[in-house]
């Protein structure tokens, strides 16, 4: 019997509810609110290969950064240096993989699909290197996937590789929007 009585308690707790939901949905405007913009998913970023052609030489250089929980969590457990020549000019190529995935997911494919969007700075800190990205979005403004870095005397300090994600606000400088993925790789030019 008690079960009973719970169990009809419950029904007009439930019944007071409906009656209640549809009476406040009574005073509600009939106009359908505009839907909301839709969002990006986050990749997550796990590996970034720096890979630098000597364009006298083609001898190839690569840098990796691996952290395979992404940001936070543990630190990388690669996290190369990049070590060039002086006065040298290097066709550089950046690829961001998710390593979680079984294939790797290549999230430069998506960089480069939503060009539009992204746009990868270079800076260098103590260390004789210029950068010049080669490659364009639909509206003419850099992406960063490829780039010629130039090499000056030599020098020790660091390169720091940011993507920055600029839905809609994009204008060709670092300033707008916020990063995806940011390394600081030691470099040495020997």
């Amino acid at each position: 019997m008690k079960k009973l009585k719970k169990y009809r308690i419950f029904q007009v707790a439930i019944a007071a509810s409906l009656i209640l939901s549809i009476h406040a949905c009574k005073g509600k405007s009939e106009t359908p609110s505009p839907s909301a913009a839709p969002v990006n998913e986050v990749e997550l970023i796990t590996t970034v290969k720096v890979i630098m052609t000597d364009t006298a030489t083609n001898t190839i250089t690569t840098a990796y950064f691996y952290d395979i929980d992404g940001p936070g969590g543990n630190g990388p457990t690669i996290l190369d240096t990049i070590k060039l020549n002086p006065n040298k000019v290097y066709q550089t190529k950046i690829y961001l993989l998710d390593e979680t995935k079984n294939p790797a997911d290549s999230i430069s494919n998506e960089v480069l699909k939503e060009g539009a969007d992204h746009l990868f700075v270079f800076t260098s800190t103590g260390v004789n290197l210029s950068f010049k990205i080669t490659d364009k979005d639909k509206n003419n403004l850099p992406i960063g996937l490829s780039s010629n870095w130039t090499s000056g005397a030599a020098s020790n300090g660091t390169v720091i590789v940011t993507l920055r994600h600029q839905p809609g606000v994009k204008n060709g400088t670092a300033t707008p929007g916020e990063t995806d993925v940011e390394v600081a790789f030691p470099c040495k030019i020997q």
